[in-house]
């Protein structure tokens, strides 16, 4: 069996990020931390729905196999 490698995300430390999650939704926020599984820390996290509807919901830890895409909003 092989070592699994961490995930490469330092660059978007502290970065404004928009996560795509299972389930079809969107979260975005400030990128604060990660571990080896990808389970993703967001502070100052917003819900954006389908319909654009914006919900607060502050700090969100995310378990790693429900993260399908991180994306930057700010320039890395």
């Amino acid at each position: 069996m092989s070592k699994a490698h961490p995930p490469e995300l330092k660059k978007y430390m502290d970065k404004k990020v928009s996560l795509k999650l299972n389930a079809a939704r969107t979260v975005n926020g400030i990128f604060r931390g990660y571990d080896p599984f990808m389970n993703i820390v967001i502070d100052e996290g917003v819900e954006v729905t389908k319909t654009g509807e914006r919900h607060s919901i502050g700090i969100l830890v995310t378990r790693g196999d429900s993260v399908i895409l991180v994306e930057a909003l700010d320039r890395i």
